[in-house]
């Protein structure tokens, strides 16, 4: 599977898809989500999607955080790797992951640590989501080579 295809696939198992906008779970507010956990200009209370613009804007963003989180790399990654970085970077935003310890240890050689690192973003709005540890779980599953929900 490509980087693409991983990161693709953590998206879907873990924002699932609304096709109507639905508050952010942390705060119960802004940031207003859709589709598979796309937020932003246009998205707010009462927006309804269809399933292809669900699709096209996923397709869209994955393919913004792989080419994101790849052009912050400083070595080769595998699409393994690539695709879990880029789910978590999906989930934190670029600026976060870009300032993040896995990415500095991933870059530094230190393959392990790195990978170590998922389980720190856990947090939404200063609490620890049970949703975002079980996504971490799988991030960091397909960063050391397997497959979401193994």
């Amino acid at each position: 599977m490509s980087a693409y295809d991983n990161a693709a696939a953590v998206v879907r198992k873990w924002e699932g898809c609304r096709l109507t906008a639905y508050p952010d779970p942390a705060s119960g507010g802004d940031p207003w989500t859709i589709g598979y956990g796309a937020t932003g200009p246009g998205i707010r209370r009462g927006t309804v999607w269809t399933q292809q613009q669900a699709e096209q804007r996923l397709e869209q963003d994955v393919n913004r955080f792989v080419d994101g989180v790849r052009r912050m790399l400083k070595r080769p990654a595998t699409d393994k790797q690539l695709g879990a970085m880029a789910s978590l970077a999906f989930n934190i935003g670029l600026k976060r992951f870009e300032g993040s310890t896995l990415l500095r240890l991933f870059n530094e050689g230190k393959t392990e640590a790195a990978g170590k690192q998922f389980g720190v973003w856990t947090l939404a709005s200063g609490k620890r989501m049970q949703g975002l540890v079980n996504r971490r779980a799988d991030e960091a599953k397909v960063f050391a080579g397997g497959e979401v929900g193994e």
